[in-house]
């Protein structure tokens, strides 16, 4: 298991799996290990995947000041990373809230972007969130589920600080509430670290305006990846997310859910590929 060392002295630690060009990955949560991703729907096959612990999850270690817990501090977290493994442009991969971090990243380093994949991404950077109405809307979708009938109620209490989080409702993170599924959801509790997740969206962490003009002038191919029964973002809000981004694609991958490459793993390994594999960007090589 490599590691390196933070600017502060934290002592952070990645994992590589797969054979091929590098893609460097970032989990979301927030602050989950980075081995809920396990191979990516098997993207391991075709890219050597670079795969983040955030400071205090996984094998990561906890800094000092859990103020470095909020996502704008780590941000040099990544570049030191980028650095220490020698990449003078990389592939980023962010799902979720690390989305965000990723956005963070692409507006102050942009030139150390060579494409950028958000799945499912949180646009929290760009001032946007998923609101309570989006994620009963997509829950609705799933009406015919044999669980909808007791999951609905309590996601809806959860939604409006009625009542507190549910086991019963997790099947709507989901594109399909399986055996891989639950097996998935049943690992988070032990790969998250709940202060750090707590302190991650803390006041400060954001400042769209100056996010967004940043964003706005990002030579580097950008793919945001939404999956149809998500809540967040369900796909009109991922549409709004690529907007901060010229000329972004907008994929909206059929009967998935939160965590797209358990729901269907082959549809989203084409995708991602074909994207990644794409013509290189023209404004990017010239610039450099």
């Amino acid at each position: 298991m490599p590691t390196f060392t933070a600017t502060d002295g934290t002592r952070l630690a990645y994992h590589l799996r797969g054979e091929g060009d590098p893609l460097v990955v970032l989990p979301g949560g927030p602050m989950r290990a980075s081995a809920y991703f396990g191979d990516l729907g098997g993207l391991t096959a075709h890219r050597r995947l670079a795969l983040l612990d955030l400071r205090g999850t996984g094998d990561s270690a906890v800094p000092a000041d859990p103020a470095t817990y909020r996502c704008d501090r780590m941000v040099d977290d990544v570049e030191v990373w980028r650095a220490h493994m020698g990449l003078e442009h990389m592939d980023l991969l962010a799902h979720s809230a690390g989305a965000a971090l990723a956005m963070l990243y692409a507006a102050r380093h942009p030139r150390r972007i060579r494409r950028l994949l958000l799945i499912t991404p949180n646009p929290s950077a760009l001032g946007m969130r998923a609101s309570s109405g989006d994620r009963l809307a997509a829950a609705r979708l799933r009406a015919d589920e044999p669980w909808f009938a007791k999951a609905f109620p309590a996601f809806r209490a959860w939604l409006t600080g009625e009542a507190d989080f549910d086991d019963a409702f997790l099947p709507f993170f989901y594109g399909r509430w399986d055996a891989t599924a639950r097996a998935h959801a049943d690992a988070e509790p032990a790969q998250t670290n709940d202060e750090a997740g707590e302190r991650y969206f803390a006041d400060g962490a954001f400042a769209p305006g100056v996010t967004r003009a940043a964003l706005a002038a990002l030579t580097a191919p950008v793919l945001v990846h939404a999956g149809e029964l998500d809540g967040g973002p369900r796909p009109g809000l991922a549409r709004r997310t690529a907007e901060a981004f010229p000329g972004a694609q907008v994929s909206v991958q059929p009967r998935a859910g939160h965590f797209p490459w358990l729901d269907d793993p082959q549809w989203f390994v084409h995708r991602v590929l074909a994207f990644l594999d794409g013509p290189a960007d023209f404004a990017l090589l010239s610039a450099e």
